[in-house]
């Protein structure tokens, strides 16, 4: 038995009809909503875009700080809300000298 019918659900970012989450990917209102409303292929696409964000602004994701910077950026990534998404500079990407 399908857990999904062939009717899915369509999409709050993409706008195509996929497979949902169907949970909360973060203990938080803003979890809630995503969970209900974005499919699992832009989720994946959240994910590979906040571990850019991580890399790049060398956050410490136990900080609280960091915490709010990627949940701001969840919800410009997700509904446009807020200033523009943080862009990372690739021009200087294989030039960082450790």
């Amino acid at each position: 038995m399908a857990l999904f019918s062939s009717d899915k659900f369509k999409c709050g970012k993409c706008g195509l009809k996929n497979e949902p989450i169907g949970y909360a990917p973060i203990p938080t209102e803003l979890g809630q909503k995503i969970g209900a409303e974005m499919c699992k292929d832009c989720w994946k696409e959240w994910q590979e875009k906040q571990i850019q964000l991580i890399n790049h602004f060398g956050l410490d994701v136990s900080n609280p700080d960091s915490h709010q910077f990627l949940f701001d950026n969840m919800k410009i990534f997700f509904y446009d809300e807020g200033v523009n998404v943080a862009e990372i500079d690739t021009t200087q990407e294989g030039k960082v000298n450790w």
